[in-house]
């Protein structure tokens, strides 16, 4: 399995956001996951819906969008798992 981070982000209190990440081999099983920075306890402070573009036959273009569920401004990483 190959993981990383591919982005980091901000959002501003209660902001949604939009990321592309764009080139990925049509062939990979890939996971997205969102990890706050910034610290919250209490409550969860994000969540995410992933949307899939075909660029070509070969590569797909991921839509991240990332929604800051805290009162407060958040940091983010955007990681990845390539499953196979």
């Amino acid at each position: 399995m190959r993981v990383g981070v591919q982005f980091t982000g901000s959002l501003a209190a209660n902001q949604s956001g939009r990321w592309f990440t764009f080139n990925w081999p049509e062939g990979w099983d890939v996971i997205w996951s969102m990890m706050p920075i910034t610290a919250a306890l209490g409550a969860p402070e994000l969540q995410w819906d992933v949307a899939v573009e075909r660029g070509d036959p070969q590569h797909v273009t991921y839509w991240l969008t990332v929604t800051n569920l805290t009162g407060q401004p958040i940091n983010f990483e955007g990681r990845y798992a390539v499953l196979n």
